[in-house]
Formats: C-alpha cells, structure tokens, sequence
C-alpha cells in the first residue's frame, strides 16, 4: 500500500458537488492499494498514521501525532498513487489492485481504522471521480509505504 499523506488546516471532499467528507486540523491521506497487499499493509500503514510526529509542538518542532492533538482524517482512495512511468508517456497501472480487492482493503483501513481509536475519520467515495479541497499546514507532505511496498 501506498499513501501520500498531508498535515492540513481542512481538508474536504466532494462527489457532484456534493460533499462526502471534510475535516478540520488533521491528515488528509491519499490511499493506494497494490495487487499483493494485504490487511496487514493496511493495519501497518494505519499504525505509521496514527503515531508519525508530524504535528508542531509549543517550541515548533514536530512532535506531535495526529493521535496526540486529538486531530482529523480524511483517508481518500486513489489508485493513482501506483503510476509506473518509467517507460513511455502514458502511467502503467499494473501494479495497483482490481477494483474489487481495493475496494475491499480500503473499506478494511477504514474499518481497522475506527476500531482502534480513530473516531475522527472521513472518507471520499471508493472509484468516484472526486474534487478534493484542501489548505495545506506547512506544507508538509509525506509519503508511506507498507512493507510489501518497499
């Protein structure tokens, strides 16, 4: 799994013009599933998540999880995110998931997710053609890969 993660103001998401999910102070995480991931790619990017120190403390210095500051998620699906560019000009998308088996490890984090201790989660719509609205803090932009990944 891959995820591109930013540490934003806000952040919301929007089907139709219709709103699907937004957030104050928190995480907006772009989410990626491979062809050979599994829930425990999910259980281990879910875990970096909830405990990466990206968030400033009194002196300035980033020290604080999104755990920590009591902060928001907004964990959106793309598939994107497993471009291979390497040949030619057009993104080779080989190396993502089917729909259905990404679909299935999105709605897995998600779930993990809530079951331990993400209260504050919201979501885009899985395969949707989505707008994301987002201020960025910082900026600061990471991004996570699971162990399959690597």
């Amino acid at each position: 799994m891959k995820a591109l993660i930013q540490r934003v103001k806000e952040a919301e998401v929007s089907v139709n013009n219709e709103k699907k999910g937004s957030i104050g102070k928190g995480l907006l995480v772009f989410l990626s599933v491979g062809e050979k991931d599994t829930k425990k790619d999910a259980e281990f990017l879910y875990y970096k998540l909830r405990n990466l120190r990206i968030f400033e403390d009194e002196n300035g210095k980033m020290n604080y999880s999104i755990e920590d500051i009591g902060g928001n998620m907004l964990l959106i699906s793309q598939f994107t995110l497993h471009a291979d560019t390497r040949k030619g000009h057009r993104p080779s998308f080989n190396n993502a998931a089917g729909p259905k088996r990404a679909k299935r490890l999105y709605k897995y984090m998600i779930n993990y997710a809530k079951s331990h201790g993400m209260e504050n989660i919201q979501t885009g719509v899985f395969g949707a053609y989505m707008s994301v609205k987002l201020e960025n803090d910082g900026p600061v932009t990471i991004i996570l890969e699971s162990k399959n990944e690597q």
